[in-house]
């Protein structure tokens, strides 16, 4: 795995960034666009991946990247259920949903790939295995 001088090279974080820009989007216009409270959580959960992963990452602390890693990948989790519920519930075209989905899914499966390397090539992090 290559070794990362800035936050900025991590492809998960760039994999955010992404979501962060569609879920901006996702609310913007449509029966959904005054559902403030629902249009919040979607756009705060996304812009928290990409915060806790650079802010896990400048802490310079494995253990801390870790555990700010495992908060990114319960929130792109977060994104994907509210943006499914937006679409169930009418507030976004369902297509808007199918287009954010995958993203989700690839950046928390390439927050997974670095905690996989994290857990076994640093003593200092504990593996915590699913129950």
């Amino acid at each position: 795995m290559t070794t990362f001088t800035k936050f900025e090279e991590i492809e998960a974080w760039k994999t955010a960034e992404s979501i962060v820009v569609q879920s901006y989007g996702l609310l913007k216009d449509g029966p959904g666009s005054r559902d403030w409270a629902l249009k919040d959580q979607i756009q705060r959960a996304s812009v928290s991946i990409m915060c806790n992963i650079s802010e896990g990452f400048e802490s310079r602390s494995d253990r801390t990247f870790y555990d700010m890693l495992r908060r990114a990948k319960g929130s792109c989790g977060e994104v994907r259920t509210l943006s499914y519920v937006a679409a169930k519930i009418g507030h976004i075209p369902l297509e808007k949903y199918e287009s954010l989905r995958p993203l989700c899914i690839k950046c928390s499966s390439q927050i997974q790939g670095l905690m996989t390397h994290l857990e076994s090539t640093r003593p200092e992090v504990p593996s915590r295995k699913r129950w």
